[in-house]
């Protein structure tokens, strides 16, 4: 019973830190365009990833819970026979979500805005190298492929979108607005792509903070933790941080990268939301960090690369490629500790 309330608030600490870290995702760049206010757009960002999440996250969900590492099976205890008990299994999944949490709040500090997918994937494989001899096939790597074909994916397919759709909706917008009503429209569709953007990060990214304790069917007081009741859990997690820390890496995004003008703006959280929308549909994690800074930079390029910040670029790049190795590394170390303190056999 106390572990499995440890491993709920563990839930609860990564997606803190989830929505201290990417409510930039949702809004930064609105913000770094001048045309909303950081309270604004926190409040934004609050309301409707809490929406994605309960409307939507169920699809991610299922891939964190079951697809990378089979916990729920550890838990019912189908790895025994293999020298992994279930309560091995409830403490991978503590393991895995502190260890995911703590570097993503080291990321913060930094105003550097990660995954938080790759955290919580480095996370959960992390803690399945530790049995890689008594049980070779616990790991499944052929979804671990996947998943990280899509994270170079990712930021590549949103640059590429954002420099092919700047252009034609820069010109269509300067046909259709007249320019004595353009701050009014630009701020109106600022405020509707970054709904947008906020409701496909929640649906997405909610699966990170409790993906993996609805899918071990953890009992709470002989109550199952339910996909839904997780969602919640996880969305009301992601909202706290949001409010209370969220502010550090919205700077960064907003102001570090390229200078955005009101349609930069615009085009970029289209392709972002467009891009993740997709991974989403098919239940894969993906990093909405990655989108929006694929996206940013993309229409940024249409200034030159010297509209770009390079070393902010490089800053973000190498914390992002650092993320699941740290976070692996993390939560194998802390599981090697917990079977030394002799907490698990």
């Amino acid at each position: 019973m106390i572990l499995e309330i440890l491993i709920l608030l563990a839930g609860f600490y990564i997606g803190w830190n989830i929505g201290a870290n990417d409510a930039a995702n949702c809004v930064g760049a609105d913000v770094g365009s001048g045309k909303m206010t950081m309270n604004e757009g926190i409040i934004i960002t609050v309301v409707f990833s809490f929406l994605g999440a309960m409307l939507f996250g169920g699809n991610v969900i299922k891939t964190v819970g079951k697809g990378i590492v089979p916990l729920d099976k550890i838990i019912a205890g189908d790895f025994e026979t293999a020298g992994i008990s279930s309560q091995a299994g409830l403490f991978m999944v503590m393991a895995a979500a502190l260890s995911a949490g703590i570097c993503v709040m080291l990321a913060t500090y930094w105003k550097l805005p990660v995954s938080t997918s790759h955290a919580i994937v480095g996370a959960v494989a992390g803690t399945g190298l530790v049995f890689i001899k008594s049980a070779p096939g616990l790991i499944k790597w052929s979804v671990l492929e996947s998943i990280a074909l899509s994270w170079v994916i990712t930021p590549i397919g949103a640059a590429a979108l954002a420099f092919l759709l700047y252009k034609p909706l820069a010109w269509l917008f300067g046909k259709i607005v007249p320019p004595k009503y353009e701050h009014k429209v630009f701020r109106m569709l600022i405020i509707g792509t970054s709904l947008y953007l906020a409701f496909t990060w929640g649906a997405n990214d909610v699966a990170n903070a409790t993906g993996i304790i609805a899918g071990t069917g953890i009992t709470i007081g002989g109550v199952p933790i339910s996909i839904r009741m997780a969602t919640f859990i996880g969305a009301l997690a992601i909202a706290l941080g949001i409010v209370t820390f969220g502010r550090r890496v919205i700077e960064t995004v907003g102001f570090g990268i390229t200078n955005l003008l009101p349609i930069m703006t615009i085009v970029a959280e289209i392709a972002s939301g467009l891009n993740v929308m997709i991974y989403t549909f098919f239940g894969i994690p993906v990093s909405t960090s990655h989108s929006i800074i694929g996206a940013v930079a993309g229409v940024g390029l249409w200034h030159g690369t010297h509209g770009v910040n390079k070393k902010t670029l490089r800053d973000i790049g190498l914390a992002c490629v650092g993320t699941p190795f740290v976070a692996g590394a993390t939560s194998f170390i802390m599981m090697k500790i917990i079977f030394m303190l002799g907490l698990v056999k």
